[in-house]
């Protein structure tokens, strides 16, 4: 389904050049939830830009279905990244749109009919139980409910892959369990691959297939999470299952 293979991504600072992801090879395979996890800074968000070439690799190849994303046209690439859905840390919302509007805007870029968009639209607002919400505005809802909103506005066009760039740091335990839950709602009903970002090892542990424990731009283990006991080799994959929760 993806496949990263030797990503690399360097940016100039004034402290000199910093090298954001270093010789990457990772493999995704499609229906699966597939976690990046580390420090901050360890390169996990880079990454998972490079995805979708939010963020260019200087140097490796990105495929997702067999095709490689780095060799596409900017047309051919807007046209791929339809099936691509992303929700952010921070909900990104137009605040003046109304929760409907919100999860409306990617079918009006996409010109879809009219009368198709309203079914998509309520459809993804039932999938993330926001149906009572959809005039509301952003203002008036609470963390949570801003992330369901970025969900409904990320699934709204049916994508294949769905990433996840830290959805749930910005949130509470409980509300964390609740995103969580529909995040893996959405992955089995609909099949929807995803990639989830996040500093939580019990984020990790409840809804991911395996995790990359990602330092210093490289990954240094992956885990089965379906195995009972997860036996971690690196260091650091150590201390994060010791510590158990955020990092």
């Amino acid at each position: 389904m993806i496949r990263l293979n030797d990503i690399n991504k360097t940016y100039e600072t004034a402290n000199g050049p910093l090298r954001a992801v270093n010789s990457v090879t990772v493999n995704i395979s499609a229906g699966e939830i597939f976690g990046f996890i580390g420090f901050s800074g360890a390169g996990k968000s880079t990454l998972l830009r490079c995805i979708n070439l939010l963020e260019k690799p200087d140097s490796g190849q990105v495929f997702v279905d067999g095709e490689d994303f780095t060799r596409l046209q900017k047309k051919e690439l807007l046209k791929r990244r339809q099936k691509i859905g992303m929700i952010f840390q921070h909900f990104n919302l137009i605040q003046n749109a109304t929760v409907y509007q919100n999860v409306a805007f990617p079918l009006e870029i996409a010109g879809l009919d009219k009368k198709l968009r309203r079914e998509r639209i309520l459809h993804s607002l039932e999938t993330v139980d926001l149906l009572e919400k959809e005039t509301a505005y952003p203002v008036k809802l609470s963390g949570g409910q801003k992330q369901r909103v970025a969900i409904a506005r990320a699934i709204v066009t049916n994508p294949k892959i769905l990433l996840c760039d830290e959805p749930t740091s910005a949130l509470d335990p409980q509300t964390t369990q609740s995103i969580l839950h529909y995040l893996k709602r959405i992955n089995q009903e609909f099949g929807i691959t995803i990639v989830l970002v996040t500093h939580e090892m019990e984020a990790a542990r409840k809804i991911c297939n395996r995790v990359s424990v990602m330092d210093g731009g490289k990954v240094v283990e992956t885990l089965n999470m379906s195995e009972s006991i997860p036996e971690p080799q690196s260091e650091l994959a150590k201390f994060l299952f010791v510590n158990g929760g955020g990092i």
